[in-house]
């Protein structure tokens, strides 16, 4: 007998900004699992311009989507500053929820959030879609599986450019909307995946600052040096003022040899003589058109998110597991704050 069709999951968008662009992509892709049921935005002239499958419904109110009870997830890709307000409506509505990252503006506000989601037994996911590049994945199985060693030292460079004009528009780049500059809006990606990779350091030592490129409150430039518990050495170079914007780096070194991922693509060379790459060349965003990269890994986030509602599984980009970098990130401003080094309990 022939297996019946699984009914498509209905879902729901909240926020249809710049950033919206690749989820929408995404939801195209996945039209045969997915359902998109509403969308909800800010303006009606907005969501009038979007161009949207005939089974979505558009609204300026949360409270359309959240008496919708055929809606088993909502993706929240609203500015980070709204997220744990919106989220805990939807988390109480009993919907599972696939977050833009940051998570929230704060670690205490991420952690609320998180909470939230686990004491409504709804999943909570985050769009942190570097984890999920083929390359950046065939290295986690070789550090994971034992293959490159111990740890000895890892660096991450996020040399990117944003012209004065992104930074003009209302919010961006300040405490109050994004929570911070370069390392919560940019480098997040990058510091995330490199912390998948050789686990939280126990103690920063960072300086930020703005540069004179720009104007903004917050900062977009921040170099660091990491201390590992096992005594592997680390660094951090990020920055929004390198023109014309290049692409992300993270080079690590083990007892057994040493891997590079850069702009999508694995080197990994060991001391017995092998050498092993994965992935392709890829832009990411890095130069000031902030949205020329492939939806590829966004997707491959919404399927894995999908399935593991449906399996009852955890998603592979589980909001918890994002924690660790926003605690990374606020020990590096701590320290830059404060001019000491900042213990990270790792």
């Amino acid at each position: 007998m022939s297996k019946e069709p699984v009914p498509k999951m209905r879902v729901a968008v909240v926020g249809a900004g710049l950033a919206s662009a690749p989820h929408f992509q995404s939801l195209r892709d996945l039209q045969n699992e997915l359902e998109l049921a509403w969308v909800i935005g800010r303006s009606n002239e907005r969501l009038a311009a979007l161009k949207l499958p005939a089974s979505a419904q558009v609204s300026t109110r949360l409270e359309d989507l959240l008496e919708d009870q055929s809606v088993e997830a909502v993706l929240v890709l609203t500015p980070p500053n709204t997220h744990l307000e919106i989220i805990q409506r939807v988390a109480l509505a009993g919907k599972h929820v696939l977050v833009e990252k940051p998570l929230e503006v704060s670690l205490e506000k991420a952690q609320q959030m998180v909470d939230i989601c686990h004491n409504s037994g709804v999943k909570l996911a985050v769009m942190l879609q570097h984890r999920m590049r083929d390359a950046a994945r065939a290295l986690m199985q070789l550090v994971h599986g034992g293959e490159m060693g111990s740890l000895v030292g890892a660096s991450a460079s996020i040399r990117w450019w944003r012209p004065q004009s992104y930074y003009d528009e209302p919010g961006r780049g300040t405490l109050a909307r994004d929570g911070g500059g370069v390392l919560m809006t940019q480098a997040i990606h990058t510091l995330d995946l490199l912390l998948c990779l050789t686990g939280l350091p126990d103690k920063v030592s960072a300086m930020a600052s703005t540069s004179a490129v720009h104007r903004m409150e917050c900062e977009d430039t921040v170099a660091a040096a990491l201390h590992y518990p096992n005594g592997a050495i680390g660094s951090i170079d990020a920055t929004t003022a390198a023109y014309p914007g290049f692409p992300e780096r993270i080079s690590l070194q083990f007892t057994k040899g040493s891997a590079t991922l850069e702009a999508g693509e694995l080197h990994a060379e060991f001391m017995d003589g092998r050498k092993i790459s994965a992935g392709q060349k890829q832009t990411s965003g890095s130069g000031a058109n902030m949205m020329a990269f492939d939806h590829h890994a966004h997707r491959a986030v919404l399927q894995d998110f999908v399935a593991a509602i449906r399996n009852g599984g955890e998603p592979a980009v589980l909001g918890r597991s994002a924690l660790q970098v926003h605690q990374l990130i606020a020990a590096l401003m701590t320290s830059a704050t404060s001019g000491a080094a900042v213990l990270t309990l790792a």
